[in-house]
């Protein structure tokens, strides 16, 4: 079973006995979520628009990059020469040999930029897709209808026929990830906060959703609303109309003499720097599972926990006294503990090592439970769940 069923199966079943069901239900498509941060709910939500179509050679352009789909059959090789590119350095540019087998669909990333699609390669358009423009048809009627009635004199001019201009396509351009090891398609789909699908559509992945050190992901990007037609700015007011003269203060009464104390003056620390500081207990509701430093917090929709780091071996702790409910894998093999508490909530310890409690152990706070496993970083990551809903964690921590 998925760690995503294991762990919906639980609150579901608690909700029944301890954990009070909420309006809000929890979405757990978790298979690399409590492994790697990734939690694939919301990203299901965000609707994304579709892949463009490439031209007949597979090729689509942005004004900073190319890419090229490849087709049933096709070898790098294969693909470098129906473009007109270097087969060695279309191999080195995607972590691939030349010889390399492509699935039909893949996304090929191009290190240099090809000749752009045009109606000789079978593109409607001409030239890279652009950004979308402003909308030059509203904004000419908003300025004629705000200059009103005016008499223009005019006079025939001998038709002089213009070049025809190239049509473009208009779209935004995706971000490209280049994949680096130990990355999955579920920890990118949460870096970006798009759904594994839409991932997994754009780049021509297998069922297997695997990709390679090296490979090149377009991130999809979100359905554009249409253009608004600009809208008459409104009419202004003379200086001093519409609001009354307030009643200046009393000069009767002096004002107190100001006593300021100096402050030393401090250079903010970047958000990096903030959150790899170390945490200790605070008297908080929960205690701090781990006594290491916090290298990535909750983020609604990106990260649904947050992410501790320590020498692997340290000890990972109940942040409270409570009941053991859970402890099993997911699907990739990350381990995690489920503990409930009382006020209908439960703490879930992801990624752990070495578990040191069963199912139906009652633990007290600060037991140890688990070890923090190998990785680079090695990490657990803390979630807080409250009814079926998780929530930020730092609120019961602090």
């Amino acid at each position: 079973m998925s760690f995503s069923k294991h762990l919906k199966s639980y609150l579901l079943a608690s909700a029944a006995v301890a954990l009070a069901a909420c309006e809000q239900p929890l979405d757990f498509d978790m298979r690399g979520a409590f492994g790697s941060g990734l939690n694939t709910a919301e990203a299901a939500r965000t609707a994304t628009a579709k892949r463009p179509d490439a031209d007949d050679r597979g090729v689509i352009s942005y004004p900073n990059y190319q890419v090229v789909i490849a087709r049933r059959g096709d070898t790098v090789a294969d693909l470098a020469a129906r473009v007109g590119t270097d087969r060695e350095a279309l191999a080195r540019y995607n972590g691939l040999q030349v010889d390399d087998n492509l699935r039909a669909g893949e996304v090929v990333a191009l290190p240099r930029r090809v000749a752009e699609p045009s109606p000789q390669t079978g593109s409607p358009t001409t030239g890279p897709i652009q950004p979308p423009g402003v909308d030059i048809t509203a904004l000419a009627g908003g300025a004629i209808d705000r200059a009103g009635d005016q008499r223009v004199e005019t006079t025939t001019l001998d038709a002089v026929k213009q070049p025809e201009k190239p049509k473009v396509t208009r779209g935004l351009e995706p971000k490209r990830h280049k994949v680096v090891r130990g990355e999955t398609v579920y920890t990118i789909s949460r870096l970006y906060g798009v759904s594994v699908r839409s991932l997994a559509e754009w780049n021509g992945l297998g069922s297997d959703f695997k990709i390679r050190e090296g490979q090149y992901l377009l991130i999809p990007v979100p359905e554009t609303p249409a253009p608004k037609r600009a809208t008459p700015a409104p009419a202004t007011e003379q200086p001093g109309q519409g609001s009354p003269t307030p009643t200046p203060p009393s000069a009767a009464r002096p004002l107190p003499a100001e006593r300021t104390q100096p402050v030393a003056e401090t250079t903010p620390a970047t958000t990096e720097t903030a959150q790899a500081q170390p945490r200790t207990p605070s008297g908080g509701q929960f205690a701090y599972p781990v006594q290491g430093r916090i290298i990535r917090e909750y983020s609604n929709g990106k990260n649904d926990g947050i992410d501790f780091t320590a020498a692997p071996g340290s000890a990972v702790t109940a942040a409270e006294a409570g009941t053991v409910v859970s402890v099993t894998k997911s699907t990739e093999n990350v381990q995690f503990v489920v503990i409930k508490h009382s006020n209908s909530l439960a703490t879930v310890y992801v990624n752990v090592d070495k578990v040191a409690v069963k199912n139906g152990d009652t633990v007290r706070r600060g037991q140890k439970i688990a070890a923090m496993p190998d990785g680079s970083p090695p990490y657990v990551q803390f979630q807080v769940a409250k009814g079926t809903t998780q929530v930020d964690p730092m609120p019961y921590l602090q």
